[in-house]
């Protein structure tokens, strides 16, 4: 397993550096703790709760949405697109360079459990963080990527890292903190964001109540990243699946669908003897330098 030592963290109340316990394998850590003296327990599952105050604003996805997603990404359906965001991110390893990345709306966890499987494969010294706002979705992320430090925290505030200390930011379907991240990216960091590309899933969409992708999404993208990164690099990820009626009503639900409808009325919407199998997942990816790096 790559390293659990993770990068200086930042205190959400005081910003103070917070000292990591170390792990004793499984979810055997214990507290967060600064030196102004404020702790973050972990829970019984392996991950810290940071969201600190009112908590967020944001809805977080349902248990029953992250058992669908869950369910779909381990059955190994979205691959192919974890082996792309992989490669995005090992372009970015030197062989036995310590290596940080940061998965800022991690879900649970599959897609950063790839990544830290390969990056193991150049350097033995990676750290990662974890990010989410949901409980549930970090409780599998813990049990998935148990050498990561897995953190519920809001992406709109302060990031709990220090200034500097990440090589990659992974982004997957997760929302966009530019500033942020480009504080806490490395001068010569990358920051790698997965987008969904117009006719994403279409076969789906009418019959679910699934939102079409917009086709300015990518302007709308460089727009939102703008005064801190330029993209570098693109690259276009296809998937073409077929699914069961079960996997086609997990698909559904496990993105902001289900923030709407719960499961069942989604697998109602299914007209299954009407609508074909054959789904295509359309993704891009793109790489995204610090503008300083830029000029």
């Amino acid at each position: 397993m790559p390293s659990s030592t993770p990068p200086p963290l930042r205190c959400p109340l005081c910003g103070d550096q917070l000292r990591v316990p170390a792990s004793t394998g499984g979810t055997a850590r214990r507290a967060l703790a600064c030196g102004a003296g404020h702790s973050f327990d972990a829970a019984k599952q392996g991950y810290f709760n940071l969201l600190v105050g009112k908590g967020t604003v944001f809805e977080a996805d349902s248990a029953d949405m992250v058992a669908s997603r869950f369910n779909f990404l381990d059955a190994g359906l979205y691959r192919p697109l974890a082996d792309a965001v992989s490669d995005a991110v090992i372009a970015r390893v030197r062989p036995g360079t310590p290596f940080t990345v940061l998965d800022s709306g991690t879900g649970t966890g599959h897609y950063l459990r790839i990544v830290l499987d390969d990056v193991r494969q150049v350097t033995d010294h990676c750290t990662a963080v974890a990010l989410d706002i949901s409980k549930f979705a970090l409780r599998r992320a813990a049990r998935l990527n148990p050498e990561a430090v897995n953190l519920a925290c809001d992406v709109w505030r302060p990031l709990p890292v220090a200034d500097a200390a990440v090589d990659v930011v992974t982004v997957i379907f997760a929302p966009r903190n530019a500033a942020e991240f480009a504080r806490v990216l490395r001068p010569e960091g990358r920051l790698v964001v997965v987008t969904p590309r117009p006719g994403h899933l279409a076969s789906l969409a009418a019959q679910t109540g699934m939102l079409a992708i917009e086709d300015e999404k990518d302007a709308r993208l460089a727009e939102s990243l703008a005064g801190h990164f330029v993209p570098e690099s693109t690259r276009d990820i296809d998937i073409r699946m077929t699914l069961t009626p079960g996997q086609m009503a997990d698909l559904a639900f496990m993105g902001p669908a289900g923030h709407h409808l719960d499961r069942a009325a989604i697998a109602a919407k299914l007209n299954i003897s009407e609508l074909s199998p054959e789904v295509e997942a359309l993704f891009r990816i793109t790489v995204f330098r610090p503008l300083r790096l830029s000029a």
